[in-house]
């Protein structure tokens, strides 16, 4: 079976069991349906129709995140991800990352991370003074880009920032440095990082999607 979503036939795959509901959800690019075997193909036909509008936003969100897992991003730029046993190190050659194994491709991540923020925050503090000696951290952050610790003298940066282009990750690296002079959002901690990021609001919007 197949039903029409976005003008294109999506197949329809059937599952039976005891359960008393049926229950649809989205994988694989198909509809996967579970029922009891009692239910005619006609009666699920019935349910998909009566709920295409919500199942067509199900189908929409995860042909997005397939599309998305099927590419990697590194400093705003998107690859394919080859991999190959043969490959002793990671190159980039045009939109393309070639890498032994996903192993190889999370270190160069981390690898970059550091050398990449690093290089950033040397650049970044060239646009203030007297700021305190600190300590960068990096890690992963599921709500947060990044973070200054007053107290302990450090910044954290979320690994994910690698993904992001340049301008970017100076904008997260000024953010928290400007958190040194001002430790609140507050119209003075805006007006600093307005100082050494003009586009700051940009910026921001940008991250935020």
């Amino acid at each position: 079976m197949q039903v029409c979503i976005n003008d294109k036939n999506v197949d329809i795959v059937v599952e039976y069991k005891n359960n008393k509901n049926l229950y649809i959800r989205v994988k694989d690019g198909k509809l996967h349906v579970t029922c009891n075997k009692l239910v005619s193909n006609e009666q699920i036909l019935n349910v998909i129709k009566n709920n295409i509008k919500s199942l067509t936003k199900m189908y929409e969100k995860q042909s997005k995140r397939d599309d998305e897992d099927l590419f990697h991003y590194y400093l705003g730029n998107r690859y394919t991800v080859i991999y190959d046993n043969d490959f002793k190190n990671v190159k980039i050659e045009d939109d393309v990352i070639l890498v032994k194994n996903e192993a190889m491709l999370n270190k160069f991540y981390k690898d970059e991370c550091w050398r990449i923020f690093s290089n950033r925050i040397a650049e970044c503090q060239k646009l203030f003074s007297n700021l305190p000696e600190f300590e960068l951290r990096v890690r992963s952050m599921k709500t947060r880009w990044g973070v200054n610790n007053r107290q302990s003298k450090t910044i954290t940066l979320n690994s994910e920032l690698i993904k992001k282009n340049i301008a970017l990750i100076d904008y997260v690296v000024i953010h928290e440095l400007c958190h040194f002079l001002q430790p609140n959002h507050s119209v003075y901690f805006w007006q600093e990082v307005e100082k050494r990021y003009p586009s700051y609001k940009e910026a921001k919007k940008l991250l935020n999607n």
